[in-house]
């Protein structure tokens, strides 16, 4: 079988990097004929169960060398970690490590910007079709990704922006409030557990519209709020991750709480948790409220990239690696200048 490259860039350097799956060739034999061949098989390997089970024997099993080599192996600096690195003899307890974010994921200068939820990779696009950034539907469907039974929301993103952040199980995995502001509504949505694998994404077709995932709808039009009207976050459950904590904290980490209709939420504050394995937070703003990073998607369309998601869309599409609390986008009434993304943002 030929060798399937996906390749990023790295936002502080510009950096073009290849990335290493995990269960790459499992995942795309999964996609690719258990999906098309054996249908009820691949339903059950995509269930609740199965990815509790696949969490648990990759994660729980107590293995300090595997951790160590995992670390190693994927340079995760366990430095920033909170607490005694002795104490992370599991992937499980690495994959939901706290870190000290206050001083090692710093806040854009710009006050009303957009910022990312998550140690992730990021595509950036537009639901409406005359838009220079719009995206066929192959991640989601609008109303089925918010619930088809939500259409106050629908209606009020239609046309919008959205950013895509894919984190891969060596990431941080804590999201993080993109924006301040009041929710509105919040609701869980029942579904299954596809794989966040670029190929996978691809093949299933807009496949966070159909797995299990946390929305939640932010008012930032209030006061403190961010000013960029409706947003709605959408956090997805994937392969193996068996639940979405919602821990919203004022500070740091301290006495977290649910996230629920009436809270305020801080922009840069832990908001939620993944519990373990890949997963997916979509980002989806009103029309003509935002503008997005210039680098973002400078990056997304260049050339020499070799990505699953071009080969996928047909067009150039690639990822750029963000961390979380970094600048996505600001209020489409901003400066032009102050939409550039500068190391420290």
């Amino acid at each position: 079988m030929t060798k399937i490259t996906h390749q990023y860039i790295k936002r502080e350097t510009g950096e073009i990097c290849e990335e290493t799956f995990f269960g790459d060739k499992t995942v795309n034999l999964l996609y690719s004929v258990a999906r098309e061949n054996a249908p009820t098989l691949f339903r059950a390997l995509t269930s609740a169960r199965a990815s509790s089970l696949l969490g648990f024997v990759n994660f729980d099993i107590p293995a300090p060398f595997a951790c160590k080599s995992f670390c190693r192996r994927n340079r995760i600096d366990l430095s920033e970690a909170l607490g005694p690195r002795s104490e992370l003899d599991t992937l499980r307890k690495i994959f939901e490590r706290k870190i000290r974010y206050w001083e090692c994921r710093p806040m854009p200068r710009h006050a009303h910007a957009v910022v990312s939820p998550a140690d992730s990779k990021v595509i950036v696009g537009s639901l409406a079709e005359s838009s220079l950034l719009f995206i066929k539907e192959k991640f989601f469907h609008i109303a089925e990704l918010l619930g088809l039974d939500k259409r106050q929301w629908t209606e009020a993103l239609t046309d919008g922006d959205f950013a895509v952040f894919r984190l891969t199980p060596d990431k941080y995995h804590y999201n993080h409030a993109p924006v301040s502001g009041l929710v509105v509504d919040f609701y869980e949505i029942d579904g299954g557990y596809h794989s966040c694998n670029p190929s996978a994404i691809v093949a299933a077709v807009t496949p966070f519209s159909t797995n299990r995932r946390a929305v939640t709808i932010i008012d930032t039009d209030v006061p403190h709020g961010t000013g960029v009207g409706f947003v709605a976050m959408i956090e997805v459950a994937a392969l193996m991750v068996g639940e979405i904590v919602q821990c919203f904290s004022t500070e740091r980490y301290d006495n977290p709480m649910p996230v629920a209709p009436g809270t305020f939420l801080t922009k840069g504050s832990p908001k939620s948790l993944y519990r373990p394995g890949s997963s997916t937070d979509v980002l989806v703003f009103q029309q003509g409220r935002i503008k997005f990073a210039s680098d973002l998607l400078e990056n997304q369309v260049r050339g020499g990239v070799e990505s699953r998601f071009t080969v996928g869309f047909g067009a150039p599409l690639v990822e750029t690696e963000v961390a979380v609390r970094s600048l996505v986008a600001i209020p489409a009434c901003s400066p032009p200048e102050s939409i550039r993304y500068q190391r420290g943002d």
